[in-house]
Order: C-alpha cells, then sequence, then structure tokens
C-alpha cells in the first residue's frame, strides 16, 4: 500500500487539478432532491471555480433554487471533492475579469457566443477533500468552512 500524502501535498494536488484540468463533474439537486450530474469545462482564479451552461437549463435552475453543488476532479483512486456554494451570474452582466479568465482557460467565450443563451456558475469552495485510494481515506478533508487547513 502507498502510503499516504501530507494534508500539504494533498492541497497542492486540489490546486493542481484546479489550475490544470480541463473538465469537472457539476452535481446539483433539484429541491424536491432529485439528482442531476453534468460534465463542464471549468476555469480557477484562485478562489472560485467558474463554469458555463445554458440558462434554461435544470443545472441552472437548481442552482437558483438551492446554491449549492458538489463538483469532482479526478478519477476513482486520486479525486479531489468539492462542497461549494454556487451563485448564477448572467453572461450578460458577468464581469470583464470572470469573462476573460474563463475564456483563457477554456478557449471558449459563451458571452460573445450568445449571450442570453449562456450564464456563468460561480462557486465557492466550502469544503475540499482528496484522497488517492484507501490508505488516504483518513485525512482527507484539507478545506473545511471556507479555508484550507494547516498543515499536518
Amino acid at each position: 500500500m502507498d502510503i499516504p500524502r501530507s494534508r500539504e501535498e494533498r492541497m497542492a494536488a486540489a490546486k493542481r487539478k484546479l489550475e490544470s484540468d480541463e473538465d469537472v463533474w457539476l452535481a446539483t439537486a433539484s429541491m424536491e432532491g432529485e439528482p442531476h450530474l453534468i460534465p463542464l469545462s471549468l476555469s480557477w482564479n484562485g478562489h472560485e471555480v467558474v463554469l458555463a451552461t445554458e440558462a434554461q437549463s435544470v443545472t441552472t435552475a437548481n442552482v437558483q433554487k438551492s446554491g449549492q453543488v458538489r463538483l469532482a476532479l479526478g478519477a476513482s483512486r486520486d479525486v479531489v471533492l468539492i462542497q461549494a456554494s454556487a451563485t448564477v451570474v448572467p453572461c450578460t452582466g458577468a464581469p470583464d475579469e470572470l469573462i476573460a479568465t474563463f475564456a483563457d482557460r477554456t478557449g471558449w467565450n459563451p458571452a460573445a457566443d450568445d449571450a442570453e443563451k449562456w450564464v456563468y456558475i460561480v462557486a465557492t469552495p466550502s469544503k475540499v477533500q482528496v484522497w488517492r485510494d484507501l490508505p488516504e481515506m483518513h485525512g482527507r478533508t484539507v478545506m473545511k468552512g471556507g479555508r484550507w487547513l494547516d498543515s499536518t
């Protein structure tokens, strides 16, 4: 069995994935608890995950109602799970920096494509968990309450 990584190593791995992975799985739920899962391109600005989806989608409706999402990066044996609060930002009113950062990272600018059709989802992590396999299940939480935990 592999020796578990330190919390510092896991935080660094999470940040690397957020900075380099092209896609993320986004899970939402309706107010009735109906789950919904989709893959989306992501942009990470150092403290928020920014995604884009259709304004009239199930995902957008779920985020508008609950304000909560879960994101998953990586494979089942090298995963980063993120619990986050989320808001919907219409492309027509999005800050220039958000638009530019998302477009630079993903190669797509939904605000220029058809701004009325698309929205950004801005997810602010509150909890992040990182693990590779069973030996890393203990100590997998590296962010809690929106704050990265001290190294141990």
